[in-house]
């Protein structure tokens, strides 16, 4: 069973910056999608970002594109998070997820297609 650590989380202001890292406990992550998501107090856990095995293709949730760059060194086992211009709608446990079919063509976005969910990583965006 692969195991998905994320790090990277803290207190930041309103227009800082933070890189959350996503590492995989095994070489089980270079043939799956890789995403990211968030889940805010008293919300819904929701879609932030997916980056496809290949690292070519990837996707973004429109409240995040343009200030989110999800990259991955599948060398590391690692995927990251690039929040640049945090809002403080931003803030929440992000949490990163393995697909659960490998070599999948399209890069999925849904809750329900991910497994291996790691513990989360708290941000904290003040104003």
């Amino acid at each position: 069973q692969v195991q998905l650590v994320e790090s990277g989380g803290g207190l930041v202001q309103v227009g800082g910056s933070l890189r959350l890292s996503c590492a995989a406990s095994e070489r089980t992550v270079s043939g799956y999608t890789i995403g990211w998501f968030r889940q805010a107090p008293g919300k819904e856990r929701e879609f932030v970002a997916a980056i496809r095995w290949g690292g070519g293709v990837t996707s973004y949730a429109n409240s995040v594109k343009g200030r989110f760059t999800i990259s991955r060194d599948n060398a590391k086992n690692t995927v990251y998070l690039q929040m640049n211009s945090l809002k403080a709608e931003d803030t929440a446990v992000y949490y990163c997820a393995r697909d659960l079919t490998p070599w999948r063509s399209q890069v999925i976005t849904t809750r329900r297609d991910f497994g291996s969910w790691g513990q989360g990583t708290q941000v904290t965006v003040s104003s």
